[in-house]
């Protein structure tokens, strides 16, 4: 049985209209460049030959966006403005069956007129006599008169969040909100090259397109002339892409050398619409491969062309997010257009089997012996992976040979500095090798002799794992009886169902033999010098007590701790490291190198743009510059730091995180901008993943850490140790289940 209760005895009521429209407006108007993306739609919705953006303040002032498209009405303008109105769908079936519009929510105006004082001027393109004018502010219409204005629409917002100061006091710098309008309104440039696009900041002129149809010339007006000769064409469809739901793929992109930090020069689009796609960001990157370091950036403009049924545009209320059916075709389509017209012009490797890549392509042969390790500085050698394949019995030397020739063949067709890299590690200079070494001796790429079975040898080869092969031979932290265990049982690479069907008859073989174990050597742990491993504990003031156990895929330094297990990313705890150096180093005046000869850099729109409101803070890290032109700047000192001096191409770097950046207001001071450079700064030296270390050079990295006044992040953050402590590893084992005495 229920009760009604009377309306008086609730707390529950319905919010009014005007406070509705406010809170909704946070979903359309997030900032100024909120407002200007929303104005330049409509304005290429309505067929716009030309777009002019004006900001001043960063938009916090005023945002006035003019065209010469179709124009409007007087009744036009009046039903503009009222709430969920729009020329552009008519119902729920256009939106299943694709969006053709950018705009078409029919929430633009009015809610950015629910939050600001805005004026409209418009007349119809093809209209005679007077346009109209309508004055809205916070959501109520207070005039509408004729007025004398061009064929096409104005819209001007001033005082942009003057009603919600909640919401005006959490914008960001002016800096900092200009470069989100420019970064809106280059991707609209970029997209409609046949629309000349102007856009004025504090009345200079940004930029300004020509209109004329050609990306390459807009890519100049926005990027500079740098830029633009670094571009290539993509151009792919149909059967030139691999299966999945995009018609086409066009645009161009930068070659490998020219790049930034930051991944605001990345504009993709989906059906003319600017979009943010990790799928498509990542087919991008995944083409370029190891052309690029893991912080670098190429430049792109990038089209895809998909049929409107299969990608959701109805996402998110700002259409800045798009949804596709398959994101993993669209990945492999991207990565497949971008990495075949890199190919085409020459600037990646193929990835091509080797003997039918292209014949100027060197191949790393395993004979070449004294490479220099990148990581330890230590000449690596071959002779422990020699000794330890010479103890190993001959069937097991023709498995681990045709493993070793299935990796050596994926490892072979990689860009030179990584094939250079794992030839000179000292992780790599184990079992594989000497594998390699024997397999080499063989005319058929194997050491079994030609009247024994090569059962195993077949079952390597038509099953190759590489990945799990590398880690068996190169793991030189794993003990001998490990390695034997992990080849009696059918190698890492074979499943868990392999291991336990082959144990018993590899035991009995080798029982019915009397050969004992497959690797008599030794068990100590080795150093990845093939030194033995001291296995001391290393006592830490601000670290836990640790004890070194080896490496995790070169990227983590594995430790024993009094309570559990510790991983410590090598990366981040050098780049704390590194971190806290420079802050010492730039504590008082930064060192600075003067050049004999400026060198002159041109400047994106954005990074030109940047320069004029951190050119102090430039200067507080030692970078001296003097602007040549609008677009140029000629730097003249550069800062020296862990005894290098930083190349002037590096103030790039500067004024792209600085532009990447979304800063508080208040938070833009010269020592702040230094301090977070510094962080970006202390990345670039440190030591990376896929590295290998010796134990030695584990510990001092250890060392210096325990030194730094906060060895648990690095400076963007991350973690730098990660514990498992005791408990949670028996809790994982279920140490705990009932009768168990171990």
């Amino acid at each position: 049985m229920t009760t009604d209760l009377p309306q008086d005895d609730t707390d529950i009521h319905q919010l009014d209209e005007d406070t509705v429209t406010r809170i909704a407006a946070g979903e359309v108007v997030e900032r100024p460049a909120s407002a200007v993306k929303e104005l330049v739609e409509n304005s290429l919705d309505a067929d716009a030959d030309s777009v002019d953006v004006t900001v001043e303040e960063g938009g916090r002032e005023l945002i006035r966006v003019a065209d010469d498209g179709r124009g409007m009405s007087e009744a036009d303008i009046r039903a503009a403005v009222r709430e969920h109105t729009t020329s552009k769908i008519d119902g729920l079936e256009d939106l299943e069956s694709g969006v053709a519009t950018l705009g078409f929510r029919g929430e633009a105006l009015h809610t950015i007129g629910s939050v600001s004082r805005m004026t409209i001027r418009s007349r119809p393109r093809d209209g005679d006599g007077a346009g109209t004018e309508l004055v809205y502010e916070g959501g109520d219409v207070v005039s509408v008169e004729p007025t004398g204005c061009p064929a096409g629409t104005t819209v001007e917002i001033e005082d942009l969040f003057y009603n919600t100061p909640a919401r005006r006091k959490f914008l960001k710098t002016t800096a900092t909100e200009f470069a989100h309008v420019n970064r809106v309104v280059t991707r609209y440039a970029l997209a409609n090259p046949d629309v000349a696009v102007t856009l004025t900041h504090d009345g200079r002129e940004v930029f300004s397109t020509t209109g004329q149809g050609d990306l390459q010339a807009a890519v100049l007006s926005v990027y500079g002339r740098e830029v633009a000769s670094a571009m290539i064409p993509v151009e792919a469809d149909g059967d030139e892409l691999p299966p999945g739901p995009l018609d086409a793929v066009s645009g161009l992109v930068s070659h490998p050398e020219t790049n930034r930090s930051s991944r605001d020069y990345l504009a993709t689009y989906v059906n003319g619409r600017a979009v943010t796609a990790d799928a498509v960001r990542e087919g991008i990157m995944g083409a370029y491969g190891t052309q690029l370091g893991g912080d670098r950036y190429p430049f792109v403009t990038l089209f895809l062309e998909v049929p409107g049924d299969a990608v959701d545009v109805n996402v998110h209320p700002r259409k800045r997010e798009v949804r596709f059916d398959d994101d993993d075709a669209v990945r492999r389509q991207v990565d497949a257009a971008v990495e075949s017209a890199l190919l085409e012009h020459g600037l990646l490797r193929s990835r091509a089997p080797r003997g039918r890549s292209a014949p100027g392509e060197a191949r790393v042969e395993p004979g070449d012996r004294g490479i220099e390790d990148e990581s330890s500085g230590e000449s690596a050698t071959l002779e422990t992976g020699v000794e330890a394949a010479s103890t190993a019995d001959e069937s097991s030397d023709s498995e681990d040979a045709v493993t070793a020739s299935e990796s050596d063949r994926e490892t072979g067709d990689r860009p030179p500095a990584e094939s250079t890299a794992n030839a000179g590690s000292g992780a790599d200079s184990g079992g594989s090798d000497a594998a390699v070494d024997e397999r080499s001796a063989s005319p058929h790429g194997s050491s079994s002799r030609p009247d024994e079975p090569s059962t195993n040898a077949t079952a390597a080869s038509a099953e190759p794992e590489p990945e799990a092969a590398s880690d068996v031979t190169t793991d030189s932290t794993a003990t001998s009886s490990d390695v034997a265990a992990e080849s009696t049982g059918g190698g890492a690479g074979s499943s868990r169902a392999d291991s336990e069907r082959n144990a018993d008859s590899t035991v009995g073989r080798d029982r019915d033999s009397g050969s004992g174990r497959k690797f008599d050597a030794a068990t100590d742990q080795r150093t990845l010098t093939g030194e033995t491993a001291t296995g001391e504990e290393t006592e830490f003031d601000s670290l836990p007590a640790l004890r070194v156990l080896g490496q995790l895929r070169d990227t983590y330094l594995v430790c024993e701790a009094p309570d559990g297990l510790v991983l410590i990313d090598q990366h981040a705890a050098d780049e704390r490291v590194n971190y806290e150096r420079l802050q010492a180093a730039f504590a008082d005046d930064p060192t600075a190198q003067a050049l004999a000869d400026p060198v002159e850099l041109e400047l994106t729109a954005a990074e030109a743009e940047a320069f004029e409101h951190y050119s102090e803070a430039l200067s507080r890290l030692g970078f001296y510059a003097d602007r040549v032109d609008d677009r140029t700047v000629a730097v003249t000192t550069v800062p020296a730091v862990l005894e290098e001096t930083l190349e002037p191409e590096r103030l790039r770097d500067v004024l792209a995180s600085f532009v990447e950046g979304d800063r508080e207001a208040g938070a833009e001071t010269v020592d702040a901008l230094a301090d977070e450079f510094l962080g970006d700064l202390a990345c670039y030296p440190s030591i990376t993943g896929n590295t290998s270390l010796t134990e030695g050079s584990v510990v001092d990295l250890l060392a210096a850490l325990d030194d730094c006044e906060n060895p648990y992040s690095c400076p963007h953050g991350r973690p730098v140790i990660v514990r498992f402590d005791e408990g949670e590893i028996e809790d994982r084992f279920e140490r705990d289940y009932p009768g168990h005495g171990g």
